[in-house]
């Protein structure tokens, strides 16, 4: 009893920190949010949440997801969290991750070889070591960034900018050429305003844009529309297996990004059909809302089918099981055929607020085993 206590205090705790550095999201009273603690939940989960048609224990919970779901994968983090990194793992499948160029670092462009298919392994700390290859070639010649951009990008050429470490979108931008000018996240800057902002972008990789398939362009064409499905390493069939996957939106809220919190929408996928639901909007109102169309293009959202699922669900899940030591896994895709894709990024312990907004995750018995496996529920 005791103990049952002080873990119930201690889970109160950590909630609360977490809620005093991002703030309570919502205007809730102390006793809805003190009874939302108790079943280890933040006050927007509160929100999110249906809670009325399923218990709270149907649900990852937002401790067992900052506290628990981390550990899934242990020191082999290392090799998700790293962006760098991770696209070196990504070498035994070339044609499903985008070309790096190099990296901004004290106001420099360090560049790198984009077709490097050298493989990465890790044992969690700070050393990498390549898998049957030689270390990367220190000498790589570093120039002006601005000199590069100038060099080598046509008039409607993109890039991404995102930071090495972290997700979220809070540390991506995207730089765009035009009529011999640049944008920055869609706003002109001048050749010395943009020098400025590139020697603030600390260990920022500098990666192919990737464009997005006709439909997604369509249901929305001022982001690029990804989907994040999550993937989860069986140990007892050992092969990989789709929880729950979801196709995420942007709105002129979420512009830059597509982030559901930023403002976009988030769709749940079909994970046989590949139909997409009707799109939830994030409830910075007190009330998620539900668009079966687009609320600003129209575009048409529950029913709408990605092309050529199947075949996408497929292949991400023999990637998922080749890296069977990664067994839990959100993978962000961006869709650019029937059939095709491109894996933009990977999170070692994804967030689960746009996904569990469609249902909870743990009444599926399978789910609930790997969790419990893990030790996360």
């Amino acid at each position: 009893m005791i103990r049952e206590a002080y873990q119930a205090a201690n889970q109160a705790r950590k909630l609360i920190q977490e809620e005093r550095q991002s703030g309570p999201a919502f205007d809730l009273s102390l006793r809805d949010r003190l009874q939302h603690y108790k079943h280890g939940f933040l006050s927007k989960s509160g929100v999110l949440y249906d809670f009325e048609s399923h218990d709270p224990s149907t649900y990852l919970s937002d401790y067992q997801r900052f506290i628990r779901s981390s550990r899934i994968n242990g020191h082999w983090n290392a090799l998700i969290d790293n962006k760098l990194a991770f696209h070196r793992v990504l070498g035994e499948f070339p044609s499903h991750r985008p070309s790096v160029y190099g990296l901004l670092k004290d106001g420099r462009f360090h560049l790198f070889d984009p077709d490097d298919n050298r493989t990465v392994v890790s044992d969690g700390g700070s050393e990498l070591e390549y898998q049957n290859q030689t270390a990367p070639d220190t000498a790589q010649p570093t120039m002006d960034p601005l000199e590069w951009f100038d060099a080598n990008l046509s008039d409607g050429d993109q890039l991404v900018l995102k930071w090495f470490s972290g997700g979220g979108g809070n540390n991506v931008h995207f730089l765009e050429r035009r009529d011999g000018s640049y944008l920055y996240d869609g706003t002109a800057k001048t050749d010395a305003e943009l020098t400025n902002i590139l020697v603030s972008l600390e260990d920022y990789l500098v990666c192919e844009f990737v464009e997005q398939a006709d439909y997604a362009d369509t249901l929305f064409p001022e982001t690029t529309n990804t989907v994040r499905v999550l993937t989860m390493y069986d140990e007892q069939t050992q092969d990989a297996f789709v929880p729950i996957a979801i196709h995420r939106i942007g709105s002129s809220d979420s512009v830059p990004v597509d982030n559901f919190s930023n403002g976009g929408l988030s769709a749940e996928v079909d994970r046989e059909t590949g139909q997409l639901s009707a799109g939830a909007e994030y409830p910075h109102d007190g009330t998620v809302d539900w668009h079966d169309t687009h609320p600003e293009t129209g575009a048409q959202i529950e029913g709408t089918a990605i092309p050529g699922w199947e075949a996408i669900r497929e292949r991400l899940l023999e990637i998922a099981s080749t890296f069977s030591h990664l067994p839990y896994v959100g993978w962000d895709l961006v869709v650019t055929s029937k059939g095709e894709f491109k894996i933009i990024e990977a999170n070692s312990y994804p967030g689960v607020a746009s996904l569990q907004v469609h249902r909870p995750l743990l009444t599926e018995e399978r789910t609930r085993r790997f969790y419990q496996r893990h030790s996360v529920v």
